[in-house]
């Protein structure tokens, strides 16, 4: 079993590794890559491909593990997911590519390893930013070498900055919140990893998006988690629950904000 201190390790690895890939796969097609759609209707590009297939080249030589990647057929990620309980890798290689691909400067690489279907280490980076999170299970979240969270934030629920993605809520939930909301201010960035991180460093407190995949969190919840924020399925189920289930999620940077923000949503769902 590694220690915390050698799950870290792997994690700045892991972050060399990103930082690498994202630079030669994915900053030289940032404003020059077409736009494509899957079957689903979900845009991709050539980054998106070229960057998952460098990750699941390159991954495996660092931790042992079959590579599960939002660019993949359902089927795939389900044979994955079932065959790698005793290690895992789950990326994304653009968390954000609607901003990718519309020059918006606001997208992240995505990767979390998982043992037991738990992750274990993660890395979210921003390559416009060069800003890079990271966790490890017992050792802390970081973000560019210093410990989240970065500042205080809110603690009180009518004081705080909430991320909320309307267009996955109910209608009834989204006009609670458009017409009463409990919170000071409301923000939405359109990659979901980053939220995630967002609310670990202390710059978002609370957080509210109604349907997010595996690859979305994996990294951001352990982010957050290791940061002291905490977080869980919007219907009070767990989060890690397969590739193939979409779920909703509530999250805040501090124990007691989740309380107060999760009596209010139950109350108001």
């Amino acid at each position: 079993m590694p220690t915390a201190a050698q799950r870290l390790a792997r994690a700045r690895a892991l972050e060399s590794m990103v930082r690498d890939i994202a630079r030669e796969e994915i900053l030289p097609r940032y404003l020059k890559s077409a736009r494509n759609r899957k079957a689903d209707g979900s845009l991709f590009t050539e980054a998106d491909v070229e960057s998952q297939r460098r990750f699941t080249e390159a991954l495996p030589q660092l931790m042992p593990g079959p590579v599960l990647g939002e660019e993949m057929s359902a089927e795939e990620q389900a044979r994955l997911w079932s065959e790698g309980q005793r290690g895992l890798w789950c990326i994304d290689p653009i968390d954000g590519t609607t901003n990718f691909a519309n020059g918006i400067p606001f997208f992240a690489v995505s990767i979390a390893y998982l043992v037991d279907h738990e992750p274990r280490f993660g890395v979210v980076y921003n390559p416009i930013t060069d800003e890079s999170f990271y966790a490890a299970k017992g050792a802390g979240a970081f973000l560019n070498g210093t410990e989240l969270p970065l500042r205080g934030g809110a603690s009180q629920l009518k004081d705080a900055v909430a991320g909320v993605d309307f267009k996955r809520i109910s209608h009834h939930l989204g006009d609670e919140l458009a017409v009463r909301p409990p919170y000071y201010s409301q923000r939405n960035f359109g990659s979901s990893a980053l939220e995630w991180c967002f609310v670990a460093a202390g710059r978002l407190d609370v957080y509210l998006h109604g349907g997010q995949m595996l690859w979305d969190y994996a990294a951001g919840q352990l982010i957050l988690s290791e940061s002291g924020g905490q977080a869980i399925a919007l219907d009070g189920g767990t989060l890690m629950a397969g590739p193939a289930v979409k779920r909703g999620v509530i999250a805040a940077a501090s124990p007691a904000l989740f309380a107060e923000w999760r009596a209010w949503l139950q109350a108001h769902s």
